[in-house]
């Protein structure tokens, strides 16, 4: 190359300038290898990292464990009850029966029961017994006495309404009350929920304050107390009327709720 530059001294300026062309080519091509090289390691040491984390999520240092696993459902059933006690005196959730129907209404009949996995009972003895005999009055729960079961009373029902209106509402039976069938029922009652008013009260009111309507009043009626009070009790004979009514349980509260 140097040879034809000094042989065409008109192209030795051309010449020179494409040998410098080349070895700029040549010089980058270089300080890209090297560039290259050098963060190729950094390069396959933060891909895995990424891979890994991309695979598998964010890596957690401490195990955290839900609420709700650590637990399971029959831990739960049987965790409220008692162990060590008579196996006689568990309440019915911690039990299961072999409950026959065949046996005669409200005579009582003994049924063959053993205690929940977890639950350990001692029989009269003090031996822990696996299986034991309970006696149970033969009836469905829900002909049991209402003392024995507890249902959800609604603070929207009339109970001075006529007819008296009923209501349907979920029963559940007591802990320690054993029954034959499901211990939690549907009823229809009676509206038999109170708001606190006396009847006593009420009927004092209004034989001595019921001509300035504070019988009304005091029942939360209040357009008939405003009433009495701005026709002095309907010149008497409302104030009677009204002494009549409430002494009879016909005028109740203006909520619908029972005396008490």
């Amino acid at each position: 190359m140097a040879t034809s530059c000094q042989m065409w001294r008109p192209d030795r300026g051309r010449c020179l300038k494409h040998y410098g062309i080349t070895v700029m080519l040549f010089m980058d091509l270089v300080l890209q290898s090297v560039n290259g090289y050098l963060s190729s390691p950094q390069v396959s040491h933060q891909e895995p990292a990424l891979s890994r984390e991309a695979q598998h999520g964010p890596i957690i240092t401490s195990p955290v464990v839900p609420p709700a696993a650590s637990v399971s459902p029959t831990d739960e059933e049987t965790s409220k009850c008692p162990s060590r006690g008579l196996c006689s005196r568990l309440p019915a959730d911690c039990i299961q029966c072999n409950y026959q129907h065949n046996c005669t209404y409200g005579k009582p009949a003994s049924f063959t029961c053993k205690p929940k996995k977890g639950v350990h009972c001692i029989g009269e003895s003090g031996q822990q017994q696996t299986n034991f005999t309970l006696p149970v009055v033969c009836q469905f729960c829900w002909q049991l006495d209402p003392s024995q079961y507890r249902c959800e009373n609604p603070t929207n029902c009339m109970t001075v309404s006529c007819p008296r209106k009923r209501y349907n509402t979920t029963c559940k039976v007591l802990d320690h009350v054993h029954c034959l069938g499901k211990r939690q029922f549907h009823k229809r009652l009676f509206c038999n929920w109170t708001g606190g008013y006396k009847w006593s009260t009420a009927l004092a009111l209004s034989i001595t304050l019921g001509g300035f309507g504070a019988d009304r009043f005091y029942l939360g009626q209040w357009r008939e107390g405003l009433g009495k009070l701005f026709s002095f009790g309907g010149l008497g004979i409302w104030t009677l009327i009204d002494v009549l009514l409430i002494g009879v349980g016909y005028v109740g509260p203006a909520d619908g709720s029972l005396y008490i």
